[in-house]
């Protein structure tokens, strides 16, 4: 049994790792760090509640931390776990900088530890879904993947951390996401263009982005505002056989928000409603049919974090991939701002 430290039980602690944690054979959620409250134990009875990481790096049987604070207090926290030679868990972004991520990523090979990026959208259904849609050409060549991820909060997040611009705002957080998919679909483009803008009133964090990402062969639109009242389809592929329309989002974090771990099967399924649809020509004719969606799964990557401190696995989610995404949405920013388009030069990435 691996006993797991969490590190922050707001948001992302209390409605991800938390329920995940408790929901996978082989881990306990064993402590949490809360500098006042004791809103863990009260939801986690007999958990222990830590008011310093200090004091729960101390602890000698915890042999798994994970991160689930703001965004700009990642890089120091995951910084003192590995110096600790503990492994860590970051939510995403796993740093604000891919030079700090360059640094965590040095210092957990020094210290023979695991630094694990927190991109749990690859196990959503739709991209699931799309990702084995793409492997079986079902569109025949791809010439472009839209994916948006559109909602309505014309009023900020009750987070006034969410509001600082030092944090990184949409970009750096359901654009970590995004490209995150992208990478993982596509591997690395050529180039990016992008905008990204503050949209709704009021000083604060950007809010919207538009990131066109180029590959020889074919280009991926990325993007997500919070002032869509209706929002576009998730996912619109588009081949030279024909396309796959999917709408809405994935499940489980609502799903996660109203319980403290999944006891109940099946997990992540869509109800037919809810199905993409691939529309292929046939002689002349679109032919359209829904697709049966992968379930998604959040609990497959806390399982492959256990087997992979385990031995018996590599990490699900490698660190360089949070590197990657990382140097991708600076690049985005600096497209942004100086209203061109940026080559991407890869050749620093760290080994």
């Amino acid at each position: 049994m691996i006993r797991v430290g969490l590190v922050g039980f707001g948001l992302a602690g209390r409605v991800f790792h938390a329920p995940l944690i408790s929901s996978v054979h082989g881990l306990k959620l064993a402590a949490v760090l809360e500098r006042s409250t004791e809103s863990a134990a009260q939801r986690y009875p007999g958990i222990a509640t830590h008011r310093t990481l200090e004091s729960m790096l101390a602890d000698p049987s915890l042999g798994l931390i994970v991160v689930a604070t703001p965004n700009a207090t990642h890089f120091e926290t995951a910084r003192q776990t590995l110096e600790a030679r503990k492994s860590v868990v970051v939510d995403k972004p796993t740093a604000v900088t891919s030079a700090e991520i360059a640094q965590l990523m040095e210092l957990a090979a020094a210290r023979n530890a695991h630094l694990i990026p927190f991109h749990n959208r690859r196990w959503d259904s739709d991209f699931q879904t799309l990702y084995q849609l793409v492997r079986e050409d079902s569109v025949g060549r791809v010439v472009h993947l839209e994916s948006t991820f559109d909602r309505w909060r014309p009023v900020p997040s009750a987070r006034a951390w969410k509001q600082d611009p030092a944090q990184g705002g949409l970009l750096l957080d359901i654009g970590t996401h995004l490209a995150d998919q992208a990478l993982a679909l596509f591997g690395k483009p050529q180039a990016v263009s992008a905008e990204v803008e503050r949209e709704r009133d009021g000083e604060g964090a950007n809010d919207s982005f538009t990131m066109l990402l180029c590959y020889p062969d074919f280009t991926v639109s990325l993007s997500a505002n919070v002032l869509s009242t209706l929002p576009r389809p998730r996912f619109h592929l588009r081949g030279t056989k024909g396309n796959y329309w999917k709408w809405g989002l994935d499940g489980q974090e609502l799903a996660l928000s109203r319980i403290t771990r999944i006891a109940d099967e099946p997990w992540g399924r869509e109800p037919p409603h809810d199905w993409g649809a691939l529309n292929v020509d046939v002689d002349g004719d679109v032919v359209s049919r829904p697709v049966r969606p992968i379930p998604g799964d959040y609990r497959l990557f806390y399982a492959g974090v256990r087997d992979a401190l385990l031995g018996k696995s590599h990490v699900p989610v490698p660190a360089l991939a949070a590197w990657r995404v990382a140097r991708l949405l600076e690049w985005a920013a600096e497209s942004s701002a100086e209203r061109r388009e940026i080559r991407c030069d890869w050749s620093t990435e760290p080994e």
